[in-house]
């Protein structure tokens, strides 16, 4: 008996590098891009490794929980680390990144999250990287919840090392990234004697044996229900147009973000200003009393199929997260996340309007 999903074919060399060229399409880069084949921490941790060792002078932009991460892993490396932290209820600005590296001239390497999908906020990446270029460091880029919200584009924006996940507001499986490789990026991960090689974490592996070798031979066998869904899910943003699907995500975080000033029972958008905050999710802070995970919970209750979460860590007690990314990006994933969240809250006593909310997301979307 045949399944689609066991019975299939090996994933030729071909195949697998003519989605490496739709990647690179969906970015607009003449980079080098490279498919991994893991989740995205994968590329995220082996570009630090590949790039940063004792000899490099990092500074790593903290706007949520991921740039802590990545200030862990360059310190490991042996870096020398200075870190550039903000509120997580904001972003930080060009001009902040401008003052850090004239404090500190010996910067090469800067380490930044385009969107934190955990605290909300987005990053001014086109601005920043014009500061980055202009002092000379390698510029280093989560985009993995930014890429089909919102523009990502390395090339125009000066970024050497641009990791992308399919997970979030592509609409694709999570098993796969990818990441666009500058030739400077590639020339100080060759330099870096502490550059993991014949690892699963080695950049240079891809490079050296995969895009020198004019991708005929893959340096192992693809995993192939994951790479046959980045392939569907490219075809389906290629379908939409890439500025649709980011125009979609956008009118979701303007919807959700009026939805929730109209409905009221204490309920507000974590990130204060708007022009802050990313299009592929929203995130909201709990009025006092009101446990955020609870507050799921009982709204779940109603739907378990909502895109709602509670924060990470403490921040399960104060903070709630409408993904609205991907198939998600709906007016009505949106309304049924407004209208289960101003429930549960009105089960507690608390004063909500819901047709307010309503009328005001959708006002709101158009």
């Amino acid at each position: 008996m045949t399944h689609p999903f066991l019975d299939l074919p090996p994933l030729s060399a071909a195949r697998f590098a003519s989605i490496e060229d739709r990647v690179a399409r969906l970015l607009g880069t003449r980079q080098d891009v490279v498919i991994t084949q893991g989740e995205a921490l994968l590329p995220l941790e082996g570009a630090i490794r590949g790039a940063a060792g004792p000899g490099t002078t990092a500074l790593n932009v903290i706007t949520g929980p991921y740039g802590q991460t990545f200030g862990d892993w360059l310190r490991d490396c042996g870096a020398t680390v200075i870190d550039v932290s903000v509120p997580f209820h904001t972003a930080v600005t060009a001009e902040r990144i401008r003052e850090a590296l004239a404090a500190h001239p010996s910067v090469d390497f800067v380490s930044l999250v385009h969107a934190e999908a955990a605290t909300g906020n987005t990053n001014p990446v086109a601005e920043i990287g014009a500061v980055v270029r202009e002092h000379g460091a390698l510029f280093y880029l989560d985009a993995v919840a930014s890429v089909g919200a919102e523009p990502v584009l390395p090339d125009a924006w000066g970024v050497d090392l641009c990791v992308i996940g399919a997970q979030k507001a592509m609409g694709g499986p999570a098993g796969v990234s990818a990441i666009s490789v500058s030739e400077r990026a590639w020339a100080r991960m060759a330099a870096n004697p502490r550059a993991p090689r014949r690892s699963y974490l080695s950049l240079l592996d891809w490079k050296e044996r995969w895009i020198d070798g004019g991708r005929r031979a893959l340096l192992h066998a693809p995993a192939q229900l994951e790479m046959l869904a980045l392939e569907a899910c490219l075809e389906r943003i290629e379908a939409e147009g890439l500025d649709a699907v980011m125009a979609r995500h956008a009118a979701a975080a303007r919807a959700t973000r009026a939805g929730v000033l109209a409905l009221g029972g204490g309920l507000e958008p974590y990130v204060h200003e708007a022009t802050e905050a990313a299009p592929v999710a929203t995130t909201l802070r709990t009025p006092d009393g009101v446990v955020a995970s609870e507050l799921v919970a009982r709204a779940l209750e109603s739907d378990p199929a909502l895109p709602l979460a509670a924060g990470g860590g403490a921040l399960a007690k104060e903070m709630i997260r409408v993904n609205h990314y991907g198939p998600d990006a709906t007016p009505g994933a949106v309304q049924s996340s407004l209208a289960a969240l101003g429930a549960a809250l009105a089960e507690r006593g608390l004063d909500v309007d819901l047709l307010g909310a309503r009328r005001a997301a959708e006002r709101a979307w158009g």
